[in-house]
């Protein structure tokens, strides 16, 4: 497997995970960025999941990934930033953290695979190529963002 990929089997990862979650919440992709030879996919939840949801989203997620027979490495329990930890049996690194203003951040790194350019994820609604900082979430849904003031 080379670097792209292995980009290309981080997105599948990804769209796994966010086909997952119901009602559908909206994202943007994050940067990819490249190491010796190891490449790291993001996806940047847009939609407001309020505190009051935060516990059922972190369920939904960690259930299918054990269910997918992914090892959970870890869990932050933190109630202002929890986070999942976890590795596929190909050994890809997933991961789940909720950051600032509660916006959910899931990341895919690879193993070690052989060196080669490694293309953009295509585009799938705003991107923010470029952009120093993905906006805060911004986007209501009547599920997710429930009590968010």
């Amino acid at each position: 497997m080379d670097m792209q990929e292995a980009a290309e089997h981080a997105d599948g990862i990804l769209d796994a995970v966010l086909a997952e979650i119901q009602p559908e919440v909206r994202w943007v992709h994050g940067p990819t960025t490249t190491g010796v030879c190891d490449v790291t996919r993001r996806r940047v939840v847009m939609t407001v999941v309020s505190p009051e949801r935060r516990g059922s989203f972190l369920g939904l997620v960690d259930r299918f990934w054990r269910k997918s027979d992914y090892r959970i490495k870890s869990v932050n329990d933190d109630s202002e930033v929890p986070a999942i930890f976890a590795q596929t049996r190909d050994g890809f690194g997933v991961s789940l953290i909720v950051g600032g203003a509660g916006q959910v951040f899931f990341e895919v790194d690879s193993p070690c695979v052989r060196e080669s350019e490694v293309a953009d994820p295509e585009p799938s609604g705003p991107s923010y190529a470029g952009a120093e900082v993905i906006p805060r979430p911004n986007v209501h849904s009547d599920f997710w963002s429930a009590g968010a003031h």
